[in-house]
């Protein structure tokens, strides 16, 4: 036993005591992949909207606090379901830096349309999904090829 101390490991979804031995197929990976990003995206657009239009909280702060509790939601449910992998801190800390870097991605997409379009629901969901569509492209490709690489 080693006496330096280690991070615990990322919050874990009691779904099952094991992990599948094998990746599930690319078809099956982009259909899950897609429900958790339908289901992790309704997530990020609801608190959003509703700290953007309910608390009045600016655009970018409220699309950062929905991004993060969204994207949370996508690496607990992508982690076990979508790619069937075991816990792992290294994989945990490259998801965190992937989804930084769509962060960046989505917030300035969103932030860029917040300000060509006018200001309304409408138009401000049309800005989330071109920036939610952005980042889902680029975490699946890193995630797939990467992060949880199928052997």
């Amino acid at each position: 036993m080693s006496d330096q101390p280690h991070a615990p490991l990322p919050v874990e979804l009691p779904l099952t005591e094991n992990t599948a031995d094998a990746a599930p197929d690319l078809r099956t990976q982009i259909v899950r992949f897609l429900v958790t990003g339908v289901l992790s995206a309704i997530v990020d657009f609801s608190i959003t909207i509703a700290l953007q239009y309910g608390l009045d909280v600016q655009l970018s702060l409220a699309k950062a606090v929905g991004f993060v509790v969204g994207t949370t939601v996508a690496y607990l449910i992508n982690r076990r379901w979508t790619f069937a992998a075991a816990p792992s801190r290294k994989r945990f800390v490259a998801v965190v830096l992937l989804y930084l870097a769509t962060f960046g991605v989505q917030n300035v997409l969103y932030t860029l349309f917040g300000h060509l379009w006018p200001e309304t629901v409408v138009y401000s969901a049309a800005a989330f999904v071109i920036a939610q569509g952005t980042a889902t492209v680029i975490n699946f490709v890193v995630q797939r090829t990467v992060i949880f690489r199928v052997s």
